[in-house]
């Protein structure tokens, strides 16, 4: 299937900064279902780039991809939440443009790697909560909803508490957990337990279905503690979810090519799996 990119898309102004995303587009697809891409990077890196593999790759099978680029942290200033009200956005807009882009505005998903799909995890469990729905109210689709039908997570950070624990030991001079929440635990325990999806893996949510990506030998994002744990805490409230393990993968892999040269020869067959048994 032939694919159309649309580039440097504005789907939100947030406190001065342009938003902008890339959408990847089934040619002749009248009402194509979507994906909203987050892309990874310890929330201080990356950019919607980072889909241009993975976002093709959809694409010509039948999905559209929505990569799109949020506000990234910088030194001495105190980023979160605001990436989430980020991504909340990319939701709503898609869901209010969707006709005129060709898009299905009940077939909505978010796929994300790392940091990135921390970020959509969050959002498709929590971005109606108070704590990610007080802000931007002015915003021209706030008041649309922030749900999804489907997350996809590629080796994501998905309780913020066990990253922490973790950036202690691999990288003690740069946490980058407490560097986006802007606090340690003994702090301010509350932030990493709001900041986390694993806190809102509860029954009353699970309608939005998970596919969880990860690989055995992560160092970067402990794969037991993050992906595994979060895979528990979603069966134990009933969701629906599934995973792919990937022998001797590690960290970064989603911004590779979809082909025998990359891990994503194994995940990206998966992922088209995953979105046909969820109705996408």
């Amino acid at each position: 299937m032939t694919i159309t990119t649309h580039t440097d898309i504005l789907f939100a102004e947030h406190d001065g900064t342009a938003l902008l995303a890339d959408l990847y587009l089934p040619q002749g697809a009248a009402k194509a279902p979507v994906l909203i891409g987050v892309h990874g990077g310890g929330w201080q890196l990356g950019n919607r780039k980072f889909y241009n593999n993975m976002g093709a790759y959809l694409a010509r099978n039948g999905v559209a991809v929505f990569a799109i680029e949020y506000r990234l942290m910088a030194p001495g200033v105190k980023t979160y939440p605001g990436p989430v009200y980020d991504v909340r956005a990319a939701v709503q807009f898609v869901r209010a443009k969707a006709p005129e882009l060709g898009l299905d505005p009940e077939r909505i998903g978010l796929i994300g790697d790392s940091a990135g799909a921390h970020l959509s995890a969050l959002v498709a469990l929590a971005g109606s909560e108070p704590a990610f729905a007080s802000n931007y109210k002015s915003d021209p689709y706030a008041d649309l909803s922030p749900k999804v039908k489907a997350v996809v997570g590629f080796y994501g950070v998905y309780d913020m508490l066990a990253q922490w624990q973790h950036d202690l030991l691999v990288r003690p001079r740069d946490n980058i957990s407490e560097k986006f929440l802007g606090a340690a635990p003994h702090t301010d325990g509350k932030v990493f337990f709001e900041a986390s999806p694993i806190s809102y893996a509860t029954v009353d949510k699970n309608g939005t279905r998970f596919l969880l990506v990860y690989g055995t030998d992560d160092d970067v994002v402990d794969p037991q503690t993050q992906s595994a744990a979060f895979l528990t805490a979603l069966k134990q409230a009933g969701f629906f979810v599934r995973t792919v393990v990937i022998p001797g993968a590690g960290h970064y892999f989603l911004n590779e090519p979809v082909d025998d040269t990359s891990v994503n020869a194994i995940a990206a067959p998966r992922v088209l799996r995953f979105l046909k048994d969820v109705g996408f």
